[in-house]
């Protein structure tokens, strides 16, 4: 069998056309898990990156070189009024590279949500079951062990159960974890099991190639089919496009860019005017911190980030209609020291009263699933540029109030002696507030910095045209070889990490992308 290449900008020839079965845009856990089972079917595939492959052997734990390479827009993308950060991958691996290799299996109550409501079908809790236990075998998927409890994640363990709240080791994709910490800057020691170590090298073996420094541009359409892709190539070094077009002839085109970027691509290439949901019902799971002072040092920034994470309050909890509580998960939090600093309150001697003891800082973290119906959307404008909007409604608001107050009463539990929040003002308690006094807080846009890492939506999965962008085989609504797989085609957000599930989907849209290309 023939063995793959990677390609990179400098190998490029202005006007190359390349031939191939299935070209899959975006190397992210959608796209390498499709490359791999279709190149397990025998069938050619080309993997097409905008960002650069970065080797383990590149990576040096620098917290600005690795955002460079790891991170798109170097974290600086953020929802169009600044209230959100907006975090994704732009390099080979995709996200995968920076995540925290947190592996759930989709909870089945969202499975059985999104068949009732939205009329997925072939993605019910025993369509996945075949492949929990074979992802889970390939990336080397274990429940974290006591060894890898920094002190952050030993004190919130503690500090939950004594509160009474259910919580759980985090199942772990990693192999000879070498507790450096540095996981959001990728892994040196490729013990993370991300999509760069390995579902793209067992596929390259299989003949895959793998094309990065490509932005894919326009579709090249053919009636109801697609026929191919026009690509340009980006300099790595300076991160311009260059004057060269690369030009793909493929019998089917799978877009994986996403949840921020597969529909950001149908838009660009004129899909609004087919779907008029195309970029709606956006989920981000907005993930709202809180800071701890303690009187040990923490050194939040070593062993794995969560180790142990509470889903006591997954579901949101309501009461003849009313909020009562719920709707996130709880973990510990990770910040290495410079995005720590950037996300400490104050000026001056505010901050530095919180930097001068920057190892005893701890915190926690919360991951809000999305209320249906206060999500978010994708626009572009006449330029090809992309606005993300994100408006925080009534209920998403209570949900960030109960999520911050929780998280405080975790931290004081845990015996901090003084708890913050993140932002430019300072907000700190020196003893557990009542709930109300969260509850008056101002959330004003960019007020309190936050993260938005596991986007979903923007290209709905459905019945029709009218309410969605994909069918249930992945196939885009009126064309016969055009497929997306990546966390877009969620009607909804998963509740959990959705790595392991947008490999799951993935595993079923190879299905039928084989079926249609033969």
């Amino acid at each position: 069998m023939k063995v793959g290449h990677y390609r990179d900008w400098k190998s490029y020839q202005n006007g190359e056309v390349i031939e191939t079965d299935v070209v899959v845009i975006g190397s992210g856990c959608g796209g390498a898990t499709l490359a791999y089972e279709l190149a397990k079917k025998g069938l050619k595939v080309a993997l097409v990156e905008q960002g650069g492959n970065y080797h383990t052997g590149t990576f040096d734990n620098n917290e600005l070189n690795m955002a460079g390479k790891v991170s798109a827009e170097r974290n600086f993308h953020t929802t169009s009024d600044g209230s959100v950060s907006l975090v994704y991958g732009n390099n080979l691996g995709g996200a995968s590279v920076h995540y925290w290799a947190d592996s759930y299996r989709t909870p089945d109550d969202r499975l059985l949500l999104w068949n009732r409501k939205y009329g997925i079908e072939h993605h019910l809790p025993e369509d996945l079951a075949p492949y929990w236990k074979e992802l889970e075998e390939d990336l080397h998927v274990h429940d974290a062990q006591e060894p890898y409890f920094n002190r952050m994640n030993q004190l919130f363990r503690s500090s939950t159960r004594s509160l009474g709240w259910e919580g759980h080791s985090v199942p772990q994709a990693r192999k000879n974890c070498q507790k450096s910490g540095h996981c959001m800057q990728g892994c040196m020691f490729g013990a993370k099991q991300s999509q760069l170590v390995t579902h793209i090298p067992r596929a390259v073996a299989l003949g895959t190639e793998v094309y990065t420094d490509l932005r894919a541009d326009k579709l090249i359409l053919a009636g109801s089919s697609v026929s191919g892709l026009e690509a340009t190539v980006i300099n790595r070094g300076s991160l311009r496009p260059e004057p060269k077009k690369v030009i793909f002839k493929a019998k089917s085109v799978c877009l994986a860019a996403g949840g921020f970027g597969s529909s950001t691509f149908l838009l660009r290439n004129g899909f609004g005017n087919r779907f008029p949901v195309l970029g709606k019902f956006l989920a981000i799971n907005p993930s709202p911190m809180v800071h701890a002072l303690y009187e040990e040092k923490i050194v939040q920034w070593r062993n794995i980030p969560a180790a142990y994470g509470v889903e006591a309050f997954r579901l949101a909890e309501f009461r003849n209609g009313e909020y009562l509580q719920g709707g996130y998960m709880l973990m510990p939090n990770q910040l290495q020291p410079a995005t720590l600093a950037a996300l400490v309150p104050g000026f001056g001697k505010d901050h530095f009263h919180f930097m001068s003891q920057m190892e005893k800082i701890g915190g926690t973290i919360g991951w809000i699933d999305d209320v249906e119906s206060e999500l978010g959307s994708i626009e572009v404008d006449s330029s090809g540029k992309r606005k993300i909007h994100y408006p925080f409604g009534n209920l998403t608001k209570q949900i960030f109030n109960d999520l911050t107050y929780k998280q405080i009463l975790i931290n004081f539990e845990a015996g901090a002696k003084e708890v913050f929040l993140p932002g430019m003002k300072v907000h700190r308690f020196l003893k557990p507030p009542k709930k109300e006094e969260i509850d008056r807080l101002q959330w004003r846009p960019g007020e309190f910095p936050m993260a938005a890492p596991h986007p979903a939506g923007g290209c709905r999965m459905g019945q029709s045209a009218a309410n969605s962008v994909v069918d249930s085989h992945h196939r885009v609504h009126g064309f016969k070889n055009l497929f997306v797989s990546d966390s877009s085609v969620f009607p909804t957000g998963v509740s959990v990490d959705p790595s392991f599930t947008i490999m799951a989907f993935s595993k079923i849209a190879a299905k039928n992308v084989a079926a249609v290309v033969g």
